[in-house]
């Protein structure tokens, strides 16, 4: 006899595909159910320290409800391969800084055209649904790009974004956004100081944004990531992963 839990199981496709842009070939872990599609896309902008197998399973846990994820290596004008955690030699602190330095918003922006391009190929995505998330650096990013790209980006989360306001920064184009925005945002994070959160939430009131701004209590930058040790809460990782999946389930799905 057939277990009804057993039917409901999802087996999930990876992919590793070289996606073509105006700078180069970028390298990108794809993940989305082998069936029910065509599935909502999810963007996921990476952390500074790199693309690598923990980003993937991440990648896979969004992937298992439902969606077509797109993790894209951002540094790949300077490195197809690069996690700082790694202990190669050449992939170190001061190596990932110089990557990091190297992006901006317009290049994200760009970059994120060729991810459009991709999906509105594939069959198994459903362009017509698109979320995004960012990590860290990648947290400006993921709200820049709902301001650039209005129309398609739907919701946007930002965990533990860094420079979300102030001169320069995704907030001055906050009032383009359409889609839902979300920012999780740790108390104890010497990158995020509590000023800068502060005045994000005040002016995407000002602005009449359709967004959240929650802040996680006791909890350090890079909360949500397993191989963090000390610094990862298991508690707070929960929670992030309960609003991420009610974001994209309210705006994809």
């Amino acid at each position: 006899m057939q277990c009804g839990r057993c039917t409901s199981l999802r087996q999930m496709i990876d992919r590793d595909v070289d996606i073509p842009t105006p700078h180069g070939s970028m390298n990108t872990f794809i993940t989305h159910p082998e069936e029910g599609g065509p599935h909502p896309v999810v963007f996921f902008y990476m952390d500074a320290p790199g693309k690598r197998e923990e980003l993937h399973d991440m990648a896979r846990r969004l992937g298992t409800a439902g969606y077509y994820v797109v993790l894209p290596n951002l540094y790949y004008r300077g490195a197809r391969e690069f996690n700082v955690f790694s202990g190669e030699p050449t992939q170190t602190r001061e190596a990932m800084w110089e990557l990091l330095s190297s992006l901006s918003v317009p290049l994200i922006t760009s970059d994120t055209a060729a991810l459009f391009a991709h999906v509105d190929e594939d069959p198994a995505a459903d362009a017509g649904r698109i979320g995004c998330v960012g990590y860290c650096m990648s947290g400006p990013f993921s709200f820049a790009m709902a301001c650039a790209y209005p129309e398609r980006i739907k919701a946007a989360a930002s965990i533990y974004g860094v420079r979300l306001f102030g001169p320069g920064s995704p907030a001055e184009g906050a009032s383009k956004a359409r889609g839902e925005l979300y920012f999780a945002c740790a108390e104890l994070d010497e990158y995020a100081p509590a000023e800068m959160v502060d005045g994000l939430e005040r002016y995407l009131d000002e602005v009449g944004a359709n967004a959240r701004v929650e802040r996680y209590p006791g909890v350090h930058h890079g909360f949500a990531f397993p191989g963090r040790g000390p610094i990862y809460d298991k508690a707070a990782a929960e929670r992030h992963w309960e609003r991420l999946h009610a974001l994209f389930a309210r705006n994809l799905t």
